[in-house]
Order: C-alpha cells, then sequence, then structure tokens
C-alpha cells in the first residue's frame, strides 16, 4: 500500500535536506513503500546533524525550541522542533495521558526534569496545558527532595503523580522510610526509563490506592512513538501514535520488517509530523514485539545493545534484572545498578541494588546461584581466574547514580577507566 504522507514527506526531505539528498539519491520521486527506503545509520545521522554546517536540517533554526538528547558538552546531539511541531508533539502526547486515565480535575504533580536543554518536563507540561480535559498542574520538578514532593503531594491533595520511574521510586522510598502513606494519589505514570515488576511493591506502599502505567512511550530524536493503554496488566505495552508515526519492528539478523506476534526485534520508527528534522526509518535504539500486529499494539523489550562485558563475558542489563527480581520476590526494590570495575587486574560485576531484605547475604546467594545456572560462562571464568566473583551491595535509593542533567538511573556504569 502507498502512503501519500510518507511519499510527501520523503520527497520533501530529498529536495530539502543535504543528508537525504544523498541517502534517497537513485530513488524513484515518487510510489515509494517505507520498505523501499534504507533504514538509517544513527552514526552517519548524527555526523550529519551537527550544530554548526549542518547537514539534515531542511530549514535554518529561527523559530521552535532545541533539545538536547545525549552527547558530550563539546559535541552535544541536539533535537529540534518548530513551533507547530511542538504544538503538535504536545496533543498528540496528551491524547496518551487521557489513554492512560487523566480525569476531569485531576491534580497533577509533574516530577519531570527541566533545563538544560532537556525536554521531558516541558513537552509534560505543554501536553497537560494543551489538553482538553480540566486539569491542575503542578510543577515540582525532579531536582526538588524527596522530602518536598512528598509534602506537595499530600497537603495539595494530588491525584495523579508522573515523572521519571527512578523519582517515583525516591518519593515511595522517602515515604515508606517515615511510615506513611499518600492514599490520594489514583494513578501513577512513568516515562523515560523502564518499570520493572519489583519496583511495584515498593510503589504501592507508599501509593495504595494508585494505578501504575505509563505515561506513553517516545524519544526526543525519534519523537513520539506508543500511547498507554488504560487498565492494562503489562505497563511496557503501548499502542502506536497512529497516524502520526509509522513504527517497525525489524528482525535484527535479516532487516525485514516482523508481523507476526511475539518475535523480538529492533524499533525503528518514522515521523510524520516532524519536517525541520525529518525522522524516517530512524532506529530508536529499542528492542520491541508485536502483541498484534493489525492493531498496532506492541511491547517494549528493553535496551538494543545494552550489555555488560565482564572479561570475555557479555551479560544485558534486562537479563540481570530479571534474575534480580526472580531471587527477591516480594522485597521491594527501589532500582538496580550494573557497575563494571577493575580489581587487582580483573574486570569485576558489581550490582547495586536498592532495598532492604531481611536476610541480604542470603538473597546476594540466591541472585549468584541464579547467575551461574542462567549464564554459566560467567561462573567458569570466575574459577578460572579470569574475572573477579560477583558482588552484590543493597544501598539505600539515593547511594544509585543518576543522570545530573535528567534525574534518570544509570542502568550501566563503566567505571573501568577510572580504575585502571
Amino acid at each position: 500500500m502507498i502512503d501519500k504522507r510518507l511519499n510527501e514527506l520523503v520527497a520533501f526531505a530529498h529536495q530539502s535536506s543535504p543528508f537525504y539528498q544523498m541517502l534517497y539519491a537513485g530513488l524513484p520521486g515518487s510510489g515509494l513503500r517505507l520498505t523501499d527506503l534504507p533504514i538509517i545509520d544513527n552514526i552517519n545521522f548524527w555526523e550529519a546533524n551537527t550544530v554548526h554546517n549542518n547537514r539534515l536540517l531542511t530549514a535554518p533554526i529561527i523559530d521552535g525550541i532545541v533539545y538536547k538528547t545525549g552527547g558530550t558538552t563539546k559535541a552535544p546531539r541536539l533535537s529540534v522542533y518548530t513551533r507547530g511541531e511542538m504544538r503538535a508533539v504536545a496533543n498528540i502526547w496528551g491524547s496518551g495521558i487521557s489513554s492512560a486515565g487523566l480525569c476531569p480535575g485531576d491534580r497533577v504533580a509533574n516530577l519531570y526534569y527541566a533545563g538544560e536543554l532537556y525536554a521531558s518536563f516541558i513537552n509534560n507540561m505543554m501536553a497537560l496545558q494543551e489538553h482538553p480535559i480540566p486539569n491542575v498542574h503542578l510543577p515540582i520538578g525532579g531536582s526538588a527532595s524527596a522530602e518536598y514532593s512528598a509534602e506537595i503531594i499530600e497537603e495539595l491533595s494530588v491525584t495523579v503523580v508522573i515523572g521519571p520511574t527512578t523519582s517515583l521510586c525516591r518519593v515511595a522510598s522517602y515515604v515508606t522510610s517515615i511510615g506513611g502513606k499518600l492514599p490520594d494519589v489514583k494513578l501513577l505514570l512513568f516515562a523515560g526509563e523502564a518499570f520493572y515488576a519489583d519496583q511495584r511493591a515498593l510503589l504501592k506502599s507508599a501509593f495504595p490506592n494508585a494505578e501504575i502505567n505509563s505515561g506513553g512511550y517516545a524519544s526526543i530524536d525519534g519523537g513520539m512513538l506508543g500511547s498507554p493503554i488504560a487498565g492494562s496488566a503489562d505497563p511496557r505495552v503501548h499502542r502506536v501514535f497512529s497516524p502520526y508515526t509509522l513504527m517497525e519492528i525489524i528482525d535484527a539478523d535479516t532487516g525485514e520488517p516482523i508481523t507476526e506476534p511475539g518475535r523480538a526485534g529492533r524499533v525503528v520508527t518514522t515521523d510524520l509530523v516532524r519536517r525541520l528534522m525529518p525522522i524516517i526509518r530512524y532506529p530508536v535504539g529499542d528492542m520491541a514485539e508485536w502483541v498484534s500486529y493489525p492493531e498496532q499494539i506492541f511491547r517494549l523489550l528493553g535496551r538494543a545493545e545494552e550489555g555488560a562485558r565482564i572479561g570475555p563475558v557479555t551479560l544485558y542489563v534486562d537479563d540481570l534484572r530479571t534474575i534480580i527480581e526472580t531471587a527477591v520476590e516480594d522485597i521491594p526494590i527501589a532500582g538496580m545498578q550494573v557497575i563494571i570495575q577493575r580489581r587487582d587486574a580483573k574486570d569485576e560485576l558489581l550490582l547495586r541494588i536498592a532495598g532492604h531484605p531481611a536476610n541480604p547475604d542470603a538473597v546476594s546467594r540466591a541472585i549468584e546461584t541464579r547467575l551461574s545456572e542462567l549464564r554459566p560462562m560467567f561462573a567458569q571464568h570466575v574459577i578460572q581466574g579470569l574475572i573477579q566473583p560477583l558482588v552484590i551491595e543493597w544501598v539505600a535509593v539515593e547511594q544509585l547514580e543518576v543522570n545530573p542533567r535528567t534525574g534518570k538511573l544509570v542502568r550501566l556504569v563503566d567505571a573501568r577507566s577510572t580504575t585502571l
């Protein structure tokens, strides 16, 4: 099926962007299907999308907003939107908040981070402001202390709390530490980082009457990707933001689009709204599987390549998280961090877990046993003296390293460069 909107976007990008002009050289001018177009190479994309002498954008930046999506201070990765595109994004994201359960008159505490070219606080503020459902926005922000956030939530009878998972857990940890509860909150919406089953117990202990759901799936570079589904038992499940987004799940080995359910692949997105910075078949960096391709419902499965290489052994962060979830059972866990470091000239894997089990040594042994069962190569290399044994630290949530700009949990820390 030929998508007229896609062909119009491709023609515009080809005409106005040097990057796409080169990428689409030799393609016919019309009648294109999505699979006729090459998948973007991320390295080439960001080499073209520079601060100066930009070869990706279709026009100069004279109106709109600039966000930072990654990179270093000296070589930032910037994502730009026109004013009209931001208004469209706000309405699209707002429709997702409705799907997640926002009701008229809800008092919404916004715990996202603002400043330093970060997007989440602004995007959610605009979405609430543009939303047709009346609501009261309480812009607390992610840099506020857990104590202050909890006090405002209680004093103003907040009914909905939105923010990164780490921020929600930080407030919950504080509330439970003083023996309190926040019963007025009926809905917790997270976005920007994954939510895990072992965090549910912690959040429910502090917010006993709250439903926990995704606030939506998006990225600053990839755009609006997935709308939450109210009442879903699995918060990883989303519906594609059609008709604004074309999403593909691509087989990592063959490069072919997947349509059958339950088969994992890379998320590739095409944004039909943006023109200043076109996003056409852009790999987002996540893995997903279709729940129902005809209904455009999918399940997120984690990052595409987030692996910890310990000596010759590769362990994926999501696999380690699953091992911990199995071992801790009903123990509330606020977060987990994987740290790779060097000790006595050998790589060492450190799992830093924010939780307080009654018998931490027993739980640590259970985690180590489970890791040995599922990844025997790790245990074998420990026995051979090629890597250090697993180290587990039980800490307070405040001891987990977060990105100072975004407040998101840093899931994987490679400290070897500073400890060699």
